[in-house]
């Protein structure tokens, strides 16, 4: 099972891809791809520039990169209470090839933040909006105090409920190899 993983965030030691790389490791025998959207460098999308330009190949190869994958797991950063303008402006992008951007593939969400909120609001709207966009949602968790929960040193969870609630996401996606 081809697991596809990326934080919704630009950063490079961006503490959502921490998350999603964790959680993708949980999955039962998959075969883990971790994005980065650094490598997903466009414009600022706008409709003008779209009919100027076309569909530029980054947000083609990102879209590819999906429909490649047997299971999807995103950890959503929050900036301001919502999405990165960087996964904002790739997902916009995307969404003019295709509104379902995740071609029906299963999905699991998350998020995380170093605070008590765990950037519930961002997992929230996301949460919300995934049936217009081709998401085949799973599950989705949010992780608060990330510093605290997580273990630098072995890139592992340690805090049980966090773990377990993780664990189950990803037994879910592994669920859909045997459906």
């Amino acid at each position: 099972m081809k697991i596809l993983t990326f934080a919704a965030s630009n950063t490079k030691n961006s503490i959502n891809k921490a998350l999603a790389r964790f959680t993708a490791t949980l999955v039962p025998g998959a075969e883990i791809e971790i994005l980065d959207l650094n490598d997903y460098d466009l414009p600022i999308f706008s409709q003008d520039l779209e009919k100027e330009i076309g569909q530029p190949p980054a947000a083609k190869a990102f879209f590819e990169k999906i429909g490649s994958a047997d299971g999807v797991i995103v950890s959503f950063a929050e900036h301001n209470g919502s999405y990165t303008a960087a996964y904002k402006n790739l997902f916009d992008w995307a969404s003019r090839i295709d509104q379902k951007v995740f071609q029906g593939k299963p999905t699991v969400y998350l998020s995380t933040s170093p605070g008590p909120g765990g950037a519930a609001s961002v997992l929230a709207s996301a949460k919300g909006s995934a049936r217009f966009f081709g998401v085949e949602l799973k599950a989705a968790v949010s992780v608060p105090n990330f510093h605290d929960v997580f273990d630098a040193a072995t890139g592992r969870i340690n805090e049980p409920k966090a773990l377990a609630d993780l664990t189950a996401a990803a037994e879910v996606l592994a669920l859909q190899e045997v459906a």
